[in-house]
């Protein structure tokens, strides 16, 4: 088989640098939040997070070396095989938390959830890249509207309130990057806000009360309200250096809930202080900003739309996750890209972001 030089050539090397940057600070957060200073070692949580981390990396660069334009062609087969997934959730999947969000492969967990947002990000690539702008109707809206909510109602019924909004965002996200126009998109989502009164009855109840505590945690300071209040105290007391690394009081002395998972930024700004923060989120911007730029840059509409997708899936995952865990937005159980602890989270985004190198280093070979 022929080896073109020019995939080396143009290989892109800035964007997975900055992913792992992000992903390294994240694994010694995850040893922080887990480490008890009566056992020796690396906590359990730290050296999976470190496995899938490295099996993250293999993905990534199989997707790298993975023509993307191949996924054009399978996006609905992929798109069906995740709904199935779900729909199997429902069947014989796992429950933890008091959801059913996982199946068990082998020795392992995964969260077809989070293969939903990937699925997505290619079926709306590959629905947009077909369709001209000029053309996107009310009526071309129906079908891509159909493909969002299908997995969005899947998740939302594990329950799992976080990730059916943030793929219903990310599709808006495409839709409009795509073309629609936002009073045809505001004209066909005006049923689901009508309908908004109903869904909220469907809600379970810790739900409706983490929406509820968003305006004003002082209510139940012991129960509801106690996440979002420990969380803000953390992120608060980093002041401006932070207390330093493993010496975080609020992580230590466990008055932080899901200090891994949802709320490691707490963790993260209360031993790294603004300084730490900023930094993190500098790099945050830095991956969506070269996301945009490989976009920018590719030669064909189904390339433009995988990395917008990818850069729109990071922007909202971030922005909803540092929200809540800051109290500017409801607690919905959204973990922080490349961060937070979770194999099925960093395997699908190191997968996205495989995918939008593909898409860059590919641009010279057409």
């Amino acid at each position: 088989m022929r080896f073109d030089r020019r995939l080396l050539t143009h290989f892109e090397w800035l964007l997975p640098l900055l992913v792992i940057a992000v992903s390294g600070l994240g694994i010694l957060c995850v040893y922080s939040a887990s480490h008890t200073p009566d056992v020796v070692g690396l906590p359990t949580s730290a050296a999976r997070q470190l496995t899938w981390f490295g099996a993250g990396v293999v993905v990534m660069l199989l997707m790298v070396s993975f023509d993307y334009r191949r996924l054009d062609r399978r996006a609905y087969l992929i798109y069906v095989a995740v709904v199935v997934l779900l729909i199997a959730v429902e069947l014989i999947g796992e429950v933890g938390g008091g959801s059913r969000r996982w199946l068990r492969v082998g020795p392992v967990s995964i969260q077809p959830s989070e293969f939903a947002k990937f699925s997505m990000v290619i079926v709306l690539a590959h629905y947009f890249s077909r369709t001209a702008p000029a053309r996107l109707g009310p009526r071309e809206m129906v079908f891509p509207l159909v493909l969002t909510l299908v997995p969005a109602a899947l998740i939302l019924v594990q329950p799992d309130l976080g990730s059916a909004v943030l793929l219903i965002a990310v599709s808006m996200t495409m839709m409009i990057l795509g073309g629609v126009r936002l009073r045809w998109l505001a004209l066909l989502a005006s049923p689901l806000v009508a309908a908004a009164p109903i869904l909220w009855t469907h809600l379970k109840e810790y739900q409706q009360k983490r929406i509820l505590m968003f305006l004003d945690p002082a209510q139940d300071p012991l129960g509801a309200g106690y996440h979002i209040i420990q969380s803000k105290i953390a992120v608060g007391s980093g002041q401006l250096w932070g207390k330093g690394f493993l010496k975080g009081t609020q992580n230590h002395l466990n008055f932080l809930p899901e200090q891994h998972t949802d709320f490691i930024f707490s963790v993260f700004s209360e031993e790294w202080g603004f300084v730490g923060a900023a930094t993190l989120m500098g790099l945050y911007l830095s991956v969506l900003i070269r996301g945009m730029l490989i976009a920018s840059r590719s030669r064909d509409r189904f390339g433009l739309m995988c990395a917008l997708g990818v850069s729109a899936t990071i922007f909202w995952q971030v922005a909803v996750n540092v929200g809540m865990t800051t109290g500017l937005l409801p607690v919905v159980g959204i973990t922080l890209p490349f961060f937070s602890y979770g194999g099925s989270s960093m395997l699908c985004l190191l997968a996205g972001v495989g995918l939008v190198m593909s898409v860059s280093t590919r641009r010279f070979t057409f």
